[in-house]
């Protein structure tokens, strides 16, 4: 679909407003398909026509999607009054964009946790009924033992009389484990341990869907998902299809 090359820029690129972008196409910095672009009206193709400002190629994105290593101290929200966001640890260019975290880690869990801005893929993703496949890795104050492996997936009863769904439960070492659940449940990791008597004193987020979080990027890292990776968040891995 064609579109005005001055929107193009300011409203999909967002390299800034109508007026900042007129004067970069006025001043020859923009180029369509290698020949410079003469006026605003220029009409471009996104996605197909190639788009250069100052002779570097700007990559057309429908949306975005960054994979954030949480750390601890950072809530999941845009903005917060009381506590630093998670939004504030998003790369400098993308900060141009809308970004919102898909779903929420408590402010002391770590790990993964996906920004974009695609409202849509996120409202699909987090529908209660999707059930959606997370795993967690918790540090406890004891060992899991073979009782709380069949009470997690038989659906352990929370005490405000909440049914938790099956959960699957994996001793990972002394005093860790495993955790794989397909709700998100305010706290829900936490009081699902709290309910067999243990407390959880560290807990980090992994794999969402068929999505793991990538191990090189050290906590308060971020970087944008490969659209494999993107594959693997929304679908899941070849063997969750089959």
């Amino acid at each position: 679909m064609y579109m005005r090359l001055d929107k193009y820029l300011a409203a999909h690129l967002k390299l800034g407003s109508r007026k900042d972008v007129k004067k970069m196409i006025k001043d020859g910095r923009i180029a369509v398909n290698g020949k410079p672009a003469a006026v605003p009206e220029t009409p471009v193709t996104p996605g197909t026509d190639m788009v250069c400002l100052d002779g570097a190629e700007l990559k057309y994105r429908e949306h975005v999607y960054i994979m954030l290593n949480k750390p601890k101290g950072y809530v999941s929200a845009v903005s917060d009054n009381f506590h630093k966001a998670v939004t504030e640890l998003v790369p400098e260019e993308f900060k141009k964009f809308s970004l919102f975290p898909m779903g929420r880690l408590d402010i002391d869990t770590t790990g993964l946790l996906i920004l974009t801005d695609d409202g849509a893929l996120a409202h699909k993703l987090l529908s209660p009924g999707r059930h959606i496949p997370k795993t967690y890795e918790a540090e406890l104050s004891e060992s899991v033992t073979a009782e709380d492996i069949r009470l997690f997936r038989d659906g352990l009863l929370l005490e405000d009389g909440f049914k938790c769904r099956p959960a699957e439960l994996v001793p990972h070492g002394e005093r860790r484990a495993l955790i794989v659940i397909c709700e998100g449940k305010f706290h829900q990791v936490k009081r699902m341990f709290e309910a067999v008597g243990k407390i959880v004193t560290a807990l980090r987020r992994i794999k969402m869907n068929g999505l793991e979080l990538d191990e090189s990027l050290a906590a308060g890292e971020a970087r944008e998902l490969t659209e494999e990776e993107l594959d693997l968040l929304i679908n899941g891995s070849m063997e969750d299809r089959t």
